[in-house]
């Protein structure tokens, strides 16, 4: 018995391609499309068993932003994501969006096909090597932390590197003002924007962070972990 499906893939032409390729196997096709704005509207309003969410890039954020709502509003649709392989942070991704299945796309139709059979049974579609470096990455989301660490470099300019810095040694806005030859309201603005640009909202989770990710160590090179500024 066919199984009720849509297609969504970043490039149309793959997504109808592997529609038709399924309609030709006796499966019941509601849908093939880009992935958009809509697709999640799409995916909720066809209602179909199972969704196949093509990406090539999963490991980016907010990717599986449409299977998290999916999941939300109609959770009975399981969707099973195809993906470049090797990429365990874009199959943990997967998985904590809601998918119940990764397939590497140059999968042959067969392997396809029997993921969506899993899929809709319930059952978790995935070879076990995959699933196993997926839930390797959920339990340790901070394993690649200089990749983490340069891209929340990126987003700081040299003062507001040198504020971060400060900050995670402790010093409160009068200190930073006066080790910066600054004044404290000017400090206190460095300080209000280093939190806005990493995404925290304490002085204590910006420390935290530039620790964890070790965005400190990439920021100054070198410098011994207990060594003063100046």
């Amino acid at each position: 018995m066919g199984v009720r499906v849509v297609v969504v893939d970043e490039h149309r032409l793959l997504a109808e391609a592997l529609a038709s390729a399924l309609k030709l196997r006796g499966h019941r096709v509601l849908a093939a499309a880009a992935p958009a704005a809509g697709a999640a509207d799409l995916v909720i309003g066809r209602a179909p068993e199972v969704c196949l969410f093509g990406t090539a890039s999963p490991a980016e954020p907010g990717v599986f932003e449409p299977v998290v709502r999916i999941k939300g509003e109609r959770p009975q649709i399981a969707v099973v994501v195809l993906g470049p392989v090797p990429n365990p942070r874009g199959i943990a991704a997967a998985f904590a969006a809601g998918a119940c299945g990764y397939v590497r796309q140059d999968e042959r139709i067969e392997g396809v096909e029997r993921a969506l059979a899993k899929a809709r049974a319930g059952e978790v579609a995935i070879a076990p090597q995959l699933l196993q470096g997926a839930f390797a990455e959920l339990l340790n989301p901070t394993a690649q932390p200089d990749d983490e660490g340069s891209r929340l470099l990126r987003l700081l300019t040299p003062r507001e590197v040198e504020v971060l810095v400060r900050v995670a040694e402790g010093e409160d806005t009068r200190l930073i003002a006066a080790g910066m030859e600054i004044a404290p309201s000017t400090a206190r603005t460095h300080v209000q924007r280093v939190l806005m640009k990493l995404g925290v909202g304490s002085r204590l989770e910006a420390a935290a962070l530039a620790a964890r990710t070790g965005l400190l160590d990439r920021a100054l090179p070198g410098r011994p972990a207990d060594a003063p500024l100046g």
